[in-house]
């Protein structure tokens, strides 16, 4: 686990790079890429306010595999990848997982699929 300026916390060998100075006008969480995916996928999201964010991804029974973001982030567009790994820093079985953003009021929910 490790702690970035003091407030984002990123889980495994992932990290969340903004790509674009200008605020995006709203929440956006776009389709993963590639989906399905082996060995990573890009995930992609646009933040118009500063706030605290949780990006984590969950499988089928809706168990939480592992938490990508938690923490505060400033307005922006972001890119990541995920290797598809669990919290635990074990490779996930191949199967439909979800994306999970949330940020205030808002969230969304994507599908993604691994394939091994």
């Amino acid at each position: 686990m490790w702690t970035i300026a003091g407030n984002t916390e990123l889980h495994g060998p992932v990290s969340a790079t903004p790509i674009e100075s200008a605020f995006p006008a709203e929440f956006r969480l776009y389709p993963n890429y590639p989906n399905p995916f082996n060995p990573f996928t890009t995930i992609s999201y646009d933040l118009p306010d500063d706030g605290f964010v949780d990006l984590s991804v969950y499988n089928m029974r809706g168990e939480k595999v592992t938490t990508l973001i938690q923490g505060k982030q400033e307005a922006g567009s972001y890119r990541m990848n995920w290797d598809g790994t669990s919290q635990s820093g074990d490779m996930v079985a191949s199967g439909i997982y979800f994306l999970r953003i949330a940020s205030g009021s808002y969230s969304r929910t994507n599908k993604m699929i691994f394939i091994r």
